[in-house]
């Protein structure tokens, strides 16, 4: 089970303006959250250690170097022991193509997120990696058509 780490508002701020922005000055974060650089530059620290930023990363507009084709794609396994599980969780683990991998409830045992080129791309990507093991009995795909919202910033819990 993982540890839920207490957020006070401090740590809140933080990590809010972090997700808007990581390159903002320390200076500017402080201030925000109504501290000094040093304080605030060692809470940062902090929540590195605790694992609650995991990362450091940057956002890239997937459609401005030509990946403007995502699928959704539901995934039943053939049979869903824990064996097949283990197969395609490192398959997709090992797929650029695949950028989200979610175990669900239901009739499908799988949620994943493909950004390609294009339909051709997928349909490589279907044929070549997903289907190529065997392992699974059933794909639905769902093509995006437009994207209304797509966001990296989680909502901060409140203060307990």
């Amino acid at each position: 089970m993982v540890e839920i780490i207490k957020l006070d508002r401090a740590d809140r701020i933080i990590l809010d303006r972090l997700q808007r922005d990581g390159s903002q000055p320390i200076a500017d974060i402080a201030a925000a959250a109504g501290m000094s650089t040093s304080p605030c530059w060692r809470r940062i620290k902090l929540l590195k250690e605790r694992g609650v930023i995991k990362g450091e990363t940057v956002l890239v507009d997937r459609e401005r170097i030509g990946l403007g084709f995502v699928v959704y794609a539901f995934v039943k396994l053939d049979p869903p022991n824990k064996e097949n599980m283990a197969n395609f969780e490192a398959l997709m683990a090992d797929s650029p193509a695949v950028t989200l991998v979610e175990m669900i409830t239901g009739n499908v045992d799988y949620l994943i997120r493909v950004v390609t080129e294009d339909m051709h791309a997928y349909d490589s990507f279907l044929r070549d990696t997903l289907l190529a093991r065997g392992i699974i009995s059933d794909v639905q795909s769902h093509i995006v058509l437009s994207t209304t919202k797509e966001s990296t910033i989680l909502p901060m819990p409140k203060v307990a």
